[in-house]
């Protein structure tokens, strides 16, 4: 990764916008809608900056030697931060970021997602959270949990988060998930050429083995959290154990 996306909870937080034109109003409107308090001054608890302006170099050289991360609109080499393309279904929020490489690549993926992602997602997000003592209830293991949320929200599942026909309750009637295993023959090291179903196997898997030889990039498309193991093969456990083998290519 180029830089690292987090999200930051603005509520109530000073947050320094230096200039007064469209570009700067802009970012009034994005620093209030998270809930932030846009200030004209530098003071103790500011730790953030907008900075549009023209000839925006002296300004946010001297709000980083303050000690201020800074954002200078439509110039990503003075930039600390970018402000990503953004669909809002709060408290579910998709950010895509380029870098600043190509606001308008940005900006296309985010309403190609609009379309797919439906307006009342935020409410599902919003009855999980709800329903969490009672999933620690029915799946007091965590990671039972986690295998439970991941079969529901799967493609076609009750909780599919490109749907709109969300059933949580169907949650707490579902058996557990068996034990399952699955192997992935690869047919390159170029995670691109990673079918739709190697895909998700990966970023579901609990256990992850494979060979010294597997590619990182391949192994990044993992989960983070997935124990991995250097093998192959590996004993029956709970959830989904995922095997990454390398294409033997027979030679005559």
């Amino acid at each position: 990764m180029d830089s690292l996306p987090i999200f930051v909870n603005l509520r109530g937080r000073p947050v320094l916008l230096v200039g007064d034109d469209e570009a700067a109003e802009a970012k009034r409107r994005l620093i209030e809608a998270a809930g932030g308090v846009v200030v004209d001054a530098p003071g103790p608890e500011v730790r953030l900056a907008f900075v549009a302006l023209d000839a925006p170099e002296e300004a946010a050289a001297a709000l980083k030697a303050a000690g201020l991360l800074v954002n200078v609109v439509d110039r990503p080499a003075l930039c600390d931060f970018t402000v990503p393309a953004i669909v809002d279904r709060s408290p579910v929020i998709v950010a895509i970021g380029t870098g600043g490489a190509s606001a308008s690549l940005a900006k296309a993926l985010r309403q190609r997602l609009e379309a797919m992602l439906a307006p009342g997602l935020g409410g599902v997000a919003m009855a999980i959270r709800g329903a969490r003592d009672r999933l620690k209830a029915r799946y007091p293991d965590a990671a039972g949990r986690r295998r439970a949320l991941d079969t529901a929200m799967a493609e076609g599942g009750w909780l599919d988060p490109l749907g709109d026909d969300w059933q949580i309750e169907a949650l707490f009637d579902a058996a557990p998930a068996p034990a399952a295993v699955v192997t992935i023959v690869l047919r390159s090291d170029d995670p691109d050429d990673l079918t739709l179903r190697d895909a998700r196997w990966l970023a579901r898997a609990d256990r992850l083995v494979h060979g010294d030889g597997v590619p990182p990039a391949i192994l990044d498309r993992a989960r983070r959290d997935a124990v991995r193991i250097v093998g192959d093969s590996a004993a029956p456990a709970p959830g989904l154990t995922v095997i990454v083998r390398r294409e033997t290519v027979a030679r005559g």
